[in-house]
Parts: C-alpha cells; structure tokens; sequence
C-alpha cells in the first residue's frame, strides 16, 4: 500500500510538473509574440511616417495607433488561437471623409471574408463528422462566397484601432483603415448563416444539429 501511494504521488508530482512547463513555455511563446508585434509596429509606424501617412488632428499618434492595432492581433488563448480577426480597406476620394467612408466599407467588407474561411472549416468539419451531404455542403459554401456584404453589415460592433490619412501628389486624399472584431463572434455569424441557409433549403435540423449551433 505504502508504495502504491508513492507511486500515486510520483505520478501527481509528474503531471504537475509537466503542466508548469506547459504553462511556463505558453508564457514564453506569448511574450516572445508580443515582443516581435511591438518590433513590427515600430517598424511600420517608421516606414509609414515616410510615404507621407499622418492621422486625423486630435486622433493618437500614428505610433499609438498601430501598436494598438497589433496589441489586438497578438491576443491569443491558451491554445495560441486568434482572438481578433482583422480587416484592412485602403480608399482614395477628392475628400478624406469620402475616402474614409470608402475605406471602411472596404475593411469591413475585408472582414467579412473572415467569415467565409471560418464557414468553410466548419462546414468541412461538419462534412467530416457526416452531419452535411456533400452537395449540401457546396450549395452553402456558394452562398456563403457571393454574400460578404450582408455578413458584412452582421458584424454589429467593431474596433477601429487605425486611420491614416494621406495627400497624394495629385491632390487626391488616401485613407487607409483597419479594423478587429473578435474571433468568437465571426464564429457566432458563420453558424449562423450555415444554420439559416438549411432552414432556407428546408431542411429539418437534427438535435445533433441544433445542439451544434445552439438552437433549442
């Protein structure tokens, strides 16, 4: 008995230790991602300020800016999974409010495309796990491509952390604008659309498949 119980806490001692290391090496690669960010942002903040890129009066500090970009980016869970997804738009219009609302149609439409790769890897793993026929799979996978604008205009809120602007030799102005939305709610809007389109086609979903989109 006494040494099965040392066995027992031997076995504890291992796990534990591994977990710390585990622990220890997810700290070190986090700490090691934000400080490459921090570089890239320095850098870009640098190459940007000489093509002639400035912000708005009153906003941060283009340096500011990007690192606040970035620090959105890097965020990740313990798995090393994105948090943030992002979208760039770049516009140019005779006046920098029109090239900003062009620009952030763009970046908003650019997100949106986030959607159509998280869709697409669930809609794989649902073909995988025979919850989708294959020809209803390539129907939704098609819906899903042509309607980025309306998932565009799903996205509800989102943070802006960069607008740049610019004057262009020929007087045009040139904004440029980017933008995150959380991880957790692209996923939420690719469910959603996958689930809606069956119910489109009429089809009747199973409780395996309800209890994966979290449909009562």
């Amino acid at each position: 008995m006494k040494f099965l119980a040392v066995l027992v806490m031997l076995s504890l001692s291992m796990s534990a230790m591994g977990q710390n290391a585990m622990q220890a090496k997810l700290k070190e690669t986090k700490a090691a991602l934000k400080e490459k960010a921090s570089k890239e942002a320095r850098d870009e903040a640098k190459r940007m300020k000489k093509e002639g890129w400035t912000v708005s009066p009153g906003g941060l500090p283009l340096e500011k800016q990007i690192d606040r970009y970035y620090a959105f980016v890097e965020q990740t869970d313990d798995e090393l999974n994105q948090l943030y997804f992002s979208g760039e738009g770049r516009a140019t219009a005779e006046n920098f409010a029109a090239a900003q609302m062009q620009a952030t149609e763009l970046a908003r439409l650019n997100l949106a495309s986030s959607i159509s790769s998280e869709a697409t890897g669930i809609i794989d793993n649902m073909v995988a796990n025979k919850m989708l026929a294959d020809d209803q799979a390539a129907s939704i996978t098609t819906y899903i491509s042509e309607n980025k604008t309306i998932f565009s205009q799903k996205l509800g809120r989102v943070q802006t952390p960069l607008v740049a602007t610019r004057q262009l030799k020929n007087k045009m102005k040139e904004v440029i604008v980017r933008m995150v939305a959380k991880a957790s709610s692209i996923q939420d809007i690719a469910k959603d659309a996958i689930r809606s389109q069956l119910e489109a086609e009429g089809k009747e979903l199973s409780d395996e498949l309800k209890a994966f989109f979290g449909k009562d």
